[in-house]
């Protein structure tokens, strides 16, 4: 294969995981409830099915354990925001340590020991003959298809039903969506724990297909990626799929250029995606001054139901 070819399968393999914990903020957020948690919730997501995997050998359960912890985390993260009305971004942010903290203690045990197997892939024999395509899309894992679908899924759901609507209204206008019989605190709660979910899919998706094996802190910063991402997408699922595997190409290319035989330190090259999405930032913020921002109108806004009229 070439160059290009082994980039872009490469650039799949990496994004996946920041799309599908991209798609799980953009569920919280169309809801109005802002997720800084995404590090701590991955990390957490990562370790649980790390756990699981070793000691039982099920993968099922080792999805299923990733489910429930991450799950729990975005209850805690519902019910400070929603209920008590916190700070979103000091509750997000308590979500991240603690969940930084509590995936290092509990993968001590079992750090640098291999799974007890792989992850498995769809293999889609028409596409082998195929230039191009099949290289890169006939023996992909099951995870990044559902990330396609989801991110599918969830951009219908926003813009083809009415259950997406009463989400936007939500988010932009949660008095008026009351109003309509939606109930707000209810449906955040079930957004912000779907939402977290996906975030705790994406960190198993990291240790089960990416990268075998648990290491401490083994995102990497990857959650702060996925949380820029929102804002490049502009809160938009389909967007969100081209601007996570553009950072997984970016996240790749620099142990592409070490197998050419470049001379940078690696160091150097694996700045190069935190150092794009600081430069994106600051474009994007050059370039929207002034101009609506395309996140949810109430994003970050205590809803206190007394108060809608």
């Amino acid at each position: 294969m070439d160059f290009i070819t082994l980039l872009l399968a490469a650039a799949i393999a990496s994004g996946t995981p920041l799309l599908i914990a991209t798609l799980g903020g953009i569920l919280s957020e169309r809801a109005g409830i802002i997720q800084l948690g995404t590090e701590g919730i991955m990390l957490m997501g990562a370790v649980s099915a790390c756990l699981v995997y070793i000691r039982s050998g099920s993968l099922s359960l080792a999805l299923f354990a990733a489910v429930l912890v991450s799950a729990v985390l975005g209850l805690v993260h519902a019910f400070l925001t929603v209920t008590l009305r916190a700070n979103h971004i000091v509750s997000g942010l308590a979500m991240t340590l603690f969940g930084a903290g509590l995936s290092a203690y509990l993968g001590k045990p079992v750090a640098g020991q291999p799974l007890p197997g792989v992850f498995p892939k769809l293999d889609l024999p028409f596409l082998d003959g195929v230039p191009f395509l099949g290289p890169i899309f006939g023996r992909l894992d099951w995870f990044t298809w559902f990330s396609f679908a989801l991110a599918l899924g969830l951009h219908l759901l926003l813009h083809r039903t009415s259950l997406g609507l009463h989400l936007r209204a939500i988010g932009d206008n949660p008095a008026t969506a009351d109003v309509m019989g939606v109930s707000v605190q209810l449906s955040r709660y079930a957004y912000v724990i779907g939402g977290a979910v996906l975030i705790g899919l994406a960190g198993a998706n990291m240790l089960l297909v990416y990268s075998p094996t648990w290491n401490e802190g083994m995102t990497a910063g990857r959650g702060w990626i996925a949380v820029a991402l929102i804002i490049f997408a502009r809160w938009n699922p389909l967007r969100a799929v081209l601007c996570a595997y553009f950072f997984g190409a970016l996240d790749s290319i620099g142990f592409r250029i070490q197998l050419e035989g470049s001379l940078i330190p690696s160091y150097f090259l694996k700045m190069i995606p935190y150092v794009v999405t600081i430069l994106v930032l600051m474009y994007l913020g050059w370039r929207g001054r002034g101009k609506p921002s395309g996140s949810p109108e109430s994003l970050g806004l205590p809803y206190i139901r007394e108060q809608r009229l």
